[in-house]
């Protein structure tokens, strides 16, 4: 198979059976999570479980305190450099955005090249950060599972195949492109099934927190 042929079929029947996957997934997963319901709260209001809800969705971003920060200050400092990384990397990055927007028909500005390769470099340079206190921290490396290392490196690759591609690094383009596409093909077939899953359930699970404490007059 050439580089081109290699390319035309991620593009085409690899992509569409990623994405059928990737839809039955997340339909699967939220279907999980809404059909456990739960009990109806009959106790008596104290606060507002609508504003504690909408307050930790965005509280939860930030560090509860100094002493959570001095304790864990690489965690901390390392996750916010890969998420908004990886959020820079894959939506204001403008090849990205036409992409969507042929997909789904919603498009935006995205940000000059320069600065998303920059933004994707740092993200690179924390996930191996990340990796390596991983294997080198002693609880959490008795901790992390087989799971933890497959979120790793399907979050990896992509980032470092786009990256090759960009710059035209050691392979021929075309393989290296379908190589990135396919990547994100296999990211995208793991997400629902893996603990990525949190990407969608994230704000729904703070709110819900938040909604009880809300609802019992104290803050989550």
């Amino acid at each position: 198979m050439s580089g081109a042929e290699f390319l035309l079929w991620v593009r085409g029947p690899a992509f569409d059976m990623a994405m059928a996957i990737f839809l039955f997934g997340l339909l699967l997963r939220f279907l999980e999570i809404f059909l456990l319901g739960r009990k109806t709260d009959l106790s008596v209001a104290r606060g507002n479980a609508m504003a504690g809800g909408v307050r930790t969705m965005f509280t939860r971003f930030l560090p509860a305190d100094k002493n959570s920060f001095q304790r864990s200050a690489f965690t901390i400092v390392a996750g916010y450099v890969f998420h908004i990384g990886l959020l820079v990397a894959l939506f204001l990055f403008v090849p990205h955005i036409e992409l969507i927007k042929a997909t789904v028909g919603i498009g935006w500005p995205g940000l000059p090249t320069p600065i998303v390769d920059f933004f994707t470099a740092m993200t690179l340079i924390a996930l191996i950060a990340v990796l390596f206190h991983r294997l080198t921290h002693p609880v959490l490396k008795f901790l992390s599972t087989g799971e933890d290392y497959l979120v790793w490196a399907v979050t990896f690759i992509p980032l470092l195949t786009g990256y090759m591609a960009y710059h035209h690094l050691f392979f021929e383009y075309a393989w290296l492109l379908g190589m990135h596409i396919l990547s994100v093909e296999i990211l995208l077939i793991v997400f629902p099934f893996t603990k990525l899953m949190h990407t969608f359930t994230l704000f729904l699970s703070r709110w819900y927190q938040g909604a009880m404490a809300g609802h019992k007059g104290v803050q989550s």
